[in-house]
C-alpha cells in the first residue's frame, strides 16, 4: 500500500485528487462569461434555476441519512440551501416562479445521480455534500459579490440570498471542522478512493451542466 495514504489527510487527498475537474469547472465559458458582466440576468437566472434541482435532491436525501454512521455527521442544517433558493428565484421569477421550471438534461442527470448516492450509497453522497457546499462557502462568495455589483441585487438579499450563510458566523472555522470530519469519515483506504472518484464525477457533472448553459447562452459575436 502507498505509505502516503496513511499520512496525508483524507481531506487534502481528495482535495488534490480533484483539482484538475474543479478547474475545468470553475474556468467554464459560461461561468467566465456570467462573472465576467457578459451575459445578462436572464443567465443568472437560468443558472439559479438549475441549481435549485441540484439542491433539492441533495437535501431530500439529507433526511434520510441524518442517522447514518457514514453520511450523518455532513447533514448541517445550517448548509441548507433550498429555501434560500426559492426565495431568490420568487424574486427573481415571481411567485409562480415554479411554473415551466424544467432541469437542463445535464442538470437532470446531476440530480438524479446525487438522489442515487443518497439511495444506495451513503460514502458517494459525501463527495456531492463536499463538492457543493464547500464550493459555496467560498468560491460562491466571488458570485455574490459579482451578482450584486453586476446586477443591482442588494448587498447579500433576494436574488443572492443562496450565497449568504447567516447560520455560520466563522465560515473558516467552519471549513476547518468539516475538514475534520471528512479526515474522520467513516470508510477504509478503499472505499475512500471510491469517493475520490465520485467527487471527480461530481465535478465533471457540474461542468456538463456549465457546458449546456453555455449552449443556451452564447455570447454574441
Amino acid at each position: 500500500m502507498d505509505a502516503t495514504a496513511t499520512v496525508t489527510p483524507f481531506s487534502t487527498l481528495i482535495r488534490t485528487a480533484s483539482h484538475e475537474q474543479h478547474t475545468e469547472a470553475e474556468t467554464s465559458t459560461f461561468m467566465s462569461d456570467l462573472l465576467g458582466g457578459r451575459l445578462g440576468v436572464d443567465a443568472y437566472t437560468r443558472y439559479t434555476e438549475q441549481l435549485w434541482f441540484v439542491y433539492r435532491a441533495l437535501e431530500e436525501g439529507a433526511a434520510a441519512l441524518r442517522d447514518d454512521p457514514v453520511a450523518g455527521p455532513f447533514i448541517q442544517p445550517e448548509l441548507m440551501r433550498s429555501a434560500e433558493l426559492e426565495r431568490d428565484l420568487a424574486h427573481l421569477r415571481g411567485a409562480d416562479w415554479r411554473e415551466g421550471l424544467e432541469p437542463l438534461p445535464a442538470t437532470a442527470a446531476y440530480a438524479d445521480r446525487v438522489a442515487e448516492c443518497a439511495r444506495t450509497w451513503p460514502a458517494g453522497y459525501i463527495a456531492h455534500h463536499y463538492t457543493r457546499y464547500l464550493g459555496d462557502l467560498s468560491g460562491g462568495q466571488i458570485i455574490r459579490d459579482k451578482a450584486e455589483k453586476t446586477w443591482g441585487f442588494e448587498r447579500k438579499g433576494d436574488g443572492v440570498r443562496f450565497y449568504v450563510f447567516d447560520a455560520i458566523t466563522n465560515p473558516a472555522a467552519f471549513k476547518r471542522g468539516y475538514r475534520e470530519l471528512l479526515d474522520g469519515v467513516n470508510a477504509d483506504d478503499l472505499e475512500k478512493q471510491r469517493i475520490i472518484e465520485e467527487c471527480k464525477r461530481a465535478f465533471a457533472l457540474n461542468t456538463a451542466v456549465f457546458r449546456e448553459l453555455g449552449e443556451v447562452f452564447p455570447l454574441s459575436a
